[in-house]
């Protein structure tokens, strides 16, 4: 799902306060160069090229959390979604819904961020404070025939309100879920009532929608063990199941291991797994490692030929069997799996620097910097957004898959 925005609001990042780009005062080349400005009156085209450049620039900047958690991002972004839909600043109601199908309803602004709705949602609960971060916003859908689709992660500085208005069409509610793809962490929030409710209810609609694979002998202890309200069993036992802790994602397109295969992706616990159905009608199970991965691109190829949907792809770069090539999943869930993909990432470098951390206790001071150094380049990765026509790979660059977009190529 791609950022809506009007130009005129998005030319308030360049004017304000007299400076030619205020987040590259702030954060200097960490800033990419913001798309030049047509000083004559554009055509639809080039107002669509336009558009399309500064919803690229804004994609590329949200990979960095040191911008997008700065003062000065998060009110530019407040700007430029109430803008680009005329929505202003008045005082509103918003359901954030539960894994059961429950709600809670909140009085909030509708400038009201989603880190903030989150904090409230989570008050309202009687989650603690400390495991917040466990936890996140997406927005779903919930369809008629029993199908559950999570569109994408809500970003911190997004405006639920106003996100939800400008989605009217999709039928998209608000969620809570948790947010981490190691399984074991579950450990983390047993003792909570609150965070053990809410990975319960999830826990029950992830086996009603089918996205874990219990056997008929699990599925039986399940459903005891759900009857009996044994909460903390249930969720024990369910940590042993397929697929358990994932995301799933529509039926999509890959081309692996051949072009033009639809596949059911389920994407958690350090892998990508996709069930493919191959020409000949058999179907392949593959798993693509996380540790296998070097760098990952989404790409935005444009609208389908009715106009309704945007067209996405994933494509990442994977070691099989020694040697590096691209697989790209078509799914309009892309920046979802972008998304996971990097909190993934996360959760390997904070486990390796944990272990790090603990194996220096018993290492000798001679090794301790060689041992740092590892870890840190076995976790270099690189991912980000951009235009079709501007794809460019660069094997022989390390870890460089992206060309730079430079100004005058705008």
């Amino acid at each position: 799902m791609k950022l809506h925005f009007s130009i005129t609001a998005a030319e308030e990042l360049r004017e304000r306060r007299g400076g030619r780009y205020v987040l590259r005062q702030l954060f200097g080349s960490a800033v990419p160069a913001f798309p030049p400005k047509f000083y004559l009156a554009m055509t639809k085209s080039m107002a669509d090229e336009r558009q399309s450049q500064l919803e690229q620039y804004l994609q590329n900047v949200t990979l960095d959390s040191n911008i997008t958690s700065s003062d000065v991002f998060i009110g530019f972004f407040r700007k430029l979604q109430q803008d680009t839909f005329k929505i202003q600043t008045q005082r509103a109601f918003l359901d954030v819904y539960l894994a059961d199908g429950s709600n809670i309803r909140l009085d909030i602004q509708t400038s009201d961020t989603a880190e903030k709705i989150l904090e409230v949602t989570s008050c309202k609960m009687g989650l603690s404070r400390e495991l917040i971060k466990y936890f996140s916003l997406f927005f779903f859908q919930d369809h008629d025939d029993g199908v559950l689709s999570v569109v994408k992660k809500v970003a911190d500085f997004e405006l639920p309100y106003v996100s939800l208005q400008s989605m009217k069409e999709l039928h998209c509610k608000l969620g809570i879920r948790k947010w981490y793809m190691d399984p074991s962490l579950d450990m983390l929030l047993m003792d909570c009532r609150a965070s053990l409710d809410l990975l319960y209810m999830q826990a029950i609609q992830e086996v009603e929608r089918n996205w874990v694979k219990p056997t008929e002998r699990q599925m039986r202890e399940l459903k005891f063990l759900q009857k009996n309200a044994n909460k903390a069993k249930f969720l024990e036992l369910i940590r042993e199941m397929q697929f358990y802790g994932y995301v799933r994602l529509d039926p999509c397109i890959c081309d692996y291991p051949e072009e033009g295969c639809s596949a059911d992706i389920y994407v958690g616990n350090n892998e990508i797994n996709c069930c493919v159905k191959l020409a000949t009608n058999q179907t392949e199970e593959v798993s693509f490692k996380i540790n296998r991965l070097r760098s990952w691109q989404v790409t935005f190829l444009g609208a389908t030929k009715d106009g309704e949907d945007d067209t996405l792809e994933l494509r990442f770069e994977y070691n099989d069997s020694g040697t590096w090539q691209w697989i790209i999943l078509y799914t309009k869930q892309a920046f979802l799996l972008s998304s996971c993909l990097k909190k993934m990432i996360s959760e390997q470098m904070m486990k390796a620097a944990k272990e790090g951390q603990e194996t220096e206790i018993k290492m000798p001071e001679s090794t301790k910097s060689s041992k740092k150094s590892s870890i840190q380049q076995k976790q270099v990765v690189h991912s980000g957004f951009i235009s079709r026509k501007r794809f460019l790979v660069r094997p022989n660059e390390d870890n460089c898959v992206f060309e730079k977009i430079r100004e005058e190529d705008l």
